[in-house]
């Protein structure tokens, strides 16, 4: 995601690391479901003790985390929560500017629901939701969007939705259009990509590591993938609009990476590289806002050149050297070790920033 998110800046970048404008799948486009199958894996375990926990300890926990999460989302949005007045003052940023939605919110709505569906129902039942979310979601954007032009950003469902009830102000400005890609609606498919990290995570507890399990996890990951690009025929596969193809599509190829992991860690006890992910995995939600929060304020620092302090970084001393596409994959690889140094400190000190 940090890759993605701060990519340098004076050459065109490695398309695969570039979201899909519209329609369409890139590598980039896997990173989020994924962050929603893996928080769906670790509710696979947290969920035990929940379950067994009194009613009202449930919904504390997981009311509290939910706030939290959202709240933080939405602050990182609002900052640096001042501007400049015509004056050269400071003025407070409106908060009838700023986006209500986005990739923590949209995690915490995700975490909050399936925690619920969870608690509450058998997995069967669960899984029997999800089907039908993702039926019900394909016909509502044919229902609600604009007849011929269901699937366009401004006349879709969700981008009807979301100026219904938002407004302009509170949704996502950086697109050819103000549309929200975490929009309201949505946020429904992607709870079932939650849902299916879930489920996979109680399947491998039971069965996961052994041969058999691993076998059926990559049978299980490939039907899904191929079922995703079976639909992408008929309902397009999209990340903005976060389509059921999409969802699919994402689960299967995540299911299938997790089986690979669980053959060479668990079962071949290949180690070698793993300390270096656990270094973000240790930290993840820390990591992630310092990555946002330190990349927005090195954007606001000018230099005498003209550029911004990034934009200087990755045009006078990345591109110099390696000038074109890989120079901004270096500035993005050079900018996502600065946080994962961050992060190995933390780990050093023993330092775990939780919610």
């Amino acid at each position: 995601m940090i890759l993605v998110n701060t990519p340098g800046t004076g050459a065109k970048l490695y398309p695969y690391l570039v979201h899909a404008d519209w329609l369409g799948f890139t590598l980039a486009d896997l990173v989020f479901p994924s962050f929603l199958f893996a928080m769906g894996n670790a509710m696979s375990f947290s969920m035990n003790k929940l379950k067994d926990a009194p009613t009202s300890l449930f919904w504390r926990k997981v009311i509290k985390r939910t706030v939290i999460i959202f709240l933080l989302g939405y602050l990182m949005y609002w900052f640096p929560f001042f501007s400049m007045d015509t004056n050269g003052g400071l003025e407070l940023k409106p908060i009838s500017e700023t986006r209500i939605l986005g990739v923590l919110q949209r995690i915490a709505i995700c975490y909050f629901i399936t925690s619920v569906l969870f608690y509450y129902l058998k997995e069967k039942i669960v899984f029997i939701v999800a089907l039908i979310v993702l039926m019900a979601y394909w016909q509502i954007l044919y229902l609600f969007g604009q007849t011929g032009s269901e699937l366009e950003m401004a006349t879709n469902a969700i981008t009807r939705l979301d100026l219904f009830i938002l407004g302009e102000g509170h949704i996502y400005k950086k697109d050819s259009i103000p549309f929200d890609p975490e929009g309201i609606l949505s946020t429904l498919p992607s709870i079932v990509n939650v849902v299916g990290g879930y489920i996979a995570g109680k399947f491998i507890q039971q069965k996961g590591k052994s041969f058999q399990g691993i076998s059926q996890l990559l049978i299980i990951g490939f039907l899904l993938s191929a079922l995703g690009l079976w639909w992408d025929l008929v309902f397009p596969m999209s990340k903005k609009l976060w389509t059921s193809s999409f969802v699919l599509y994402t689960v299967g190829i995540d299911i299938s990476i997790l089986a690979v992991l669980i053959y060479f860690i668990e079962m071949k006890n290949i180690k070698t590289g793993t300390e270096f992910f656990n270094v973000f995995g240790k930290n993840p939600l820390f990591i992630y806002l310092f990555s946002e929060l330190f990349y927005i304020i090195l954007r606001m620092i000018p230099t005498s050149s003209g550029l911004d302090a990034f934009e200087w970084v990755s045009e006078r001393v990345f591109q110099e050297v390696f000038p074109g596409s890989f120079g901004a994959l270096l500035t993005a690889i050079a900018f996502m070790m600065l946080c994962w140094s961050l992060g190995w400190y933390l780990d050093k000190k023993r330092i775990y920033i939780k919610i």
